[in-house]
């Protein structure tokens, strides 16, 4: 988990998370992460427009975002 996580910083790379909650519910988030921290990811929530810090082990499964690009005419 934390070889994709740190490939996604370094790419800069957007990713889809799944995420248990602390109340033991799940929700699904996409984020930019910026950095790993012991144990923990920090990341800028895309849906919240804030900077968030996820437990990495509560991170149930990761997924790149493709950002597709309108062109220009």
């Amino acid at each position: 988990m934390k070889k994709e996580l740190q490939r996604a910083i370094v790419q800069q790379q957007h990713i889809e998370i799944i995420y248990l909650g602390s109340q033991g519910s799940t929700s699904k988030r996409i984020i930019r992460p910026l950095e790993i921290a012991g144990d923990r990811l920090k990341a800028y929530c895309l849906q919240r427009r804030a900077p968030r810090v996820f437990i990495i082990d509560s991170i149930l499964a990761i997924q790149p975002v493709v950002v597709r690009h309108a062109a220009g005419y």
